[in-house]
């Protein structure tokens, strides 16, 4: 697979990397399957996936615990990613950017990774009664202690309204430009898909300019551009989709012509082709510091999101995907 590098550190992944997230949290817990999810990690690094992306909130901690169980075996082979600063409580969540709670929380999630450093330490969000100053300078000190290589921000967009991104990630940037002058922004993730194109107006540029590699985030639209999922069939009650209004039946419904836009360019690049490769390959050619995440917790749907690496998108497939129409029903 291409190799990719993020940040000044220049720190090498593959071109497509595996989010972890859905092997533990987030999506319907009646599908997650601790053995498969296992092979499908070693299944992601046999096909040169490096960037594992993981984070503590994620179970909590269950899946830091599952992605350990394979470093174990395969450290030399992952580039590890995870996160810290949001608590996971009953029904809520909650940022702590606190420096002594990052520390511990450093030392926790290296001993669930089971590994004596982090490749890429994210902070998750912001803590509001935290000066973002204070909560970097803390994860800079680990990277002088020896337990991170480099250091990332998640991005936060804005709700309410459509946004364009440069309004939408303008909080977020001006936390980079923060941040930045107390140690050097690795990289950033942020959603980046066909259908939530928004970080490419202001927020890509940014990390372009800086040499800041870029994670996209949900880059395949939490499974709607696969074409794989049906309007009306529902979802799970904690699974994360089942309060997104772009996932209501309506919503998904009136979003076909955007699966049936990444449908005809595939069918032009032969049967085999999918539209998930169409929207990976998208995000690729987006630059050559953006490295789409996109989560997965089997085997083969980690076997096709590799193949969109050696997936050429033409300028008129491309022409084709900037004209297909914007998104319904998004908070965004």
């Amino acid at each position: 697979m291409e190799r990719r590098t993020i940040g000044a550190a220049t720190l090498e992944v593959g071109a497509v990397g595996l989010g972890c997230m859905p092997m533990s949290w987030g999506y319907s817990t009646s599908r997650q399957r601790g053995d498969e999810s296992l092979r499908t990690v070693h299944r992601a690094l046999d096909l040169g996936m490096t960037l594992l992306d993981t984070a503590d909130m994620y179970g909590p901690f269950t899946n830091e615990l599952l992605v350990g169980r394979v470093l174990k075996e395969r450290r030399a082979e992952a580039f590890v990613s995870t996160k810290v600063g949001l608590l996971v409580g009953e029904q809520h969540i909650v940022a702590n950017g606190r420096p002594g709670y990052v520390k511990r929380a450093c030392d926790a999630s290296l001993r669930r990774l089971q590994t004596d450093v982090i490749d890429l330490y994210q902070l998750h969000r912001a803590d509001p009664e935290v000066p973002v100053e204070e909560t970097w300078g803390a994860m800079a000190d680990l990277v002088r202690a020896g337990k991170v290589r480099a250091l990332g921000l998640c991005a936060v967009g804005v709700r309410g309204g459509r946004r364009t991104g440069t309004r939408r990630y303008a909080g977020t940037i001006r936390q980079l430009e923060r941040v930045q002058q107390v140690f050097p922004v690795s990289a950033v993730q942020a959603e980046l898909s066909v259908w939530s194109p928004q970080a490419l107006d202001a927020l890509l540029p940014w990390c372009a300019a800086r040499g800041v590699g870029f994670l996209a985030a949900m880059p395949l639209g939490n499974g709607f551009l696969t074409g794989t999922l049906t309007p009306g069939e529902g979802f799970e009650p904690d699974d994360l989709r089942a309060r997104h209004p772009r996932f209501t039946a309506e919503m998904m419904a009136a979003n076909q012509p955007i699966v049936a836009g990444l449908r005809r360019v595939a069918h032009r690049h032969g049967d085999s082709v999918t539209p998930a490769q169409v929207a990976l390959s998208w995000v690729l050619s987006q630059g050559p510091h953006v490295i789409p995440v996109p989560g997965a917790k089997q085997r083969r749907w980690v076997t096709e999101n590799a193949a969109a690496s050696v997936l050429r998108l033409t300028p008129e497939d491309l022409t084709e995907l900037a004209g297909l129409p914007a998104a319904q029903g998004s908070w965004d």
